[in-house]
């Protein structure tokens, strides 16, 4: 698992919103996709330049893409945070650039809508910050097992015959490869408890 159990409530309730709000805009209509197109190319002036319903389907692709990331367990937190983060960002930033919708910081009735989507930002960041719940040490000791795991293998291939000269030697080796495999087996427990 790519990030901490209590990510999974955060990150659940954002994909399926996300989530929903992309398949709804997938098959939005006409005058939609219009409106959708005016308020954004209001705001961001790049957005004028692509036909409406082609920048309606790329943002409800983008959104069903960025919420399925977010319900799936094999994405990471840090990943899928900084997807979310940046997709707040930006409908924040209609927010803040977009007249009517604010007096000085406060919403309008007409901005409460975009207003409140500051909670994915504030979810986003704390996913980025807060990454896979990874500490250094955790990471440390897992570098640490897989250089024993390798030292094991090392010591194993020399304990099964090759260039050995007597059956102390061989013992020898054994008893080094045994003692390996408990140090890594003893530092990967410690790495995955935290």
């Amino acid at each position: 698992m790519s990030f901490r159990l209590s990510h999974v409530p955060l990150r659940a309730t954002a994909g399926a919103f996300i989530l929903n709000s992309g398949l709804s805009k997938w098959s939005a209509d006409r005058a939609t996709a219009e409106g959708l197109h005016g308020f954004a190319s209001g705001t961001y002036p790049a957005v004028k330049n692509i036909d409406p319903p082609i920048f309606v389907k790329a943002l409800a692709a983008g959104e069903i893409a960025l919420g399925a990331a977010l319900l799936l367990p094999g994405v990471s937190s840090t990943k899928a945070g900084a997807g979310l983060t940046a997709f707040s960002a930006g409908l924040l930033g209609l927010y803040v650039k977009t007249p009517g919708l604010r007096e000085g910081l406060r919403p309008t009735q007409d901005g409460i809508a975009i207003a409140k989507d500051v909670w994915l930002l504030g979810i986003g960041t704390s996913l980025v910050v807060d990454g896979s719940g990874d500490s250094h040490k955790v990471r440390k000791a897992e570098r640490k097992a897989a250089r024993a795991q390798r030292k094991t293998e090392r010591l194993e291939r020399k304990a099964s015959g090759e260039g050995l000269v007597s059956k102390s030697q061989k013992k020898a080796l054994k008893k080094s490869t045994k003692k390996a495999k408990k140090k890594a087996a003893k530092t990967l427990a410690k790495a995955t408890a935290h």
